[in-house]
């Protein structure tokens, strides 16, 4: 187990811990995630230039240790009103395209790239050197259009539900559907299966997958 300072932050499943001023680990208290899965799917956009951040293997499941970033999520910037959410949602888009460009893994399958599945927001660091993309434990390879439906089924689920947050999310949900982008049928709908799995969500949060998708549909134009 990596030796570690004081713990810097907590998520749904991992929490983050200081080990000095250029490096964090992110030790998962859950055991769900594939830490060297993760760190090579990291390793492999950024050697074709995306913004994910540097690690160093650990040859641990549960263990990864990151680049520590200086800088506001996205998230923390909207809330702070020092971003924009058009603006939030167009920067989203343009991660998604820019992460689909990147050269696909599957030799088997020409159409398929590597998807985040979980970019929205709080996963976006904004750092001195421009937006940083972090937290790829849900990474796989797959087609665009699922990866599209994620990041759109999340916001839209923020847009329907009480709260401050709920008219940015909208905001930032159509610019982010605003870009001719990959969006599909196939892909939303895959998407809201996704989500009503996952064990992290509470029962509200799943509630509000009928009304998310139908946002989505009335949002953006589907393939």
């Amino acid at each position: 187990m990596t030796t570690t300072g004081r713990l810097l932050g907590s998520g749904r499943s991992a929490d983050v811990y200081e080990i000095d001023a250029d490096w964090v680990l992110r030790r998962d208290r859950e055991g769900w995630g594939d830490a060297a899965a993760e760190g090579a799917v990291m390793t492999y956009v950024r050697r074709h230039g995306y913004p994910a951040p540097r690690v160093r293997p650990t040859g641990s499941r549960t263990e990864l240790v990151l680049e520590r970033l200086s800088g506001p999520t996205l998230l923390g910037a909207l809330t702070q009103g020092r971003a924009e959410p058009a603006r939030a949602g167009a920067l989203l888009a343009r991660l998604l395209r820019r992460l689909h460009a990147v050269p696909g893994r599957d030799p088997r399958d020409p159409d398929a790239r590597v998807l985040h599945l979980d970019l929205h927001p709080d996963n976006v660091m904004l750092t001195p050197d421009g937006p940083r993309v972090i937290d790829w434990s849900n990474a796989e390879d797959g087609h665009p259009g699922l990866d599209w439906g994620m990041s759109a089924v999340i916001l839209a689920q923020v847009a329907v539900a009480p709260g401050a947050l709920a008219a940015p999310a909208r905001a930032m949900l159509t610019a982010l559907l605003a870009d001719p982008s990959g969006l599909t049928e196939e892909g939303l709908a895959q998407a809201l299966r996704r989500r009503a799995d996952n064990p992290t969500m509470s029962a509200a949060e799943t509630g509000l997958l009928g009304e998310a998708g139908r946002l989505v549909r009335e949002t953006g134009q589907l393939a």
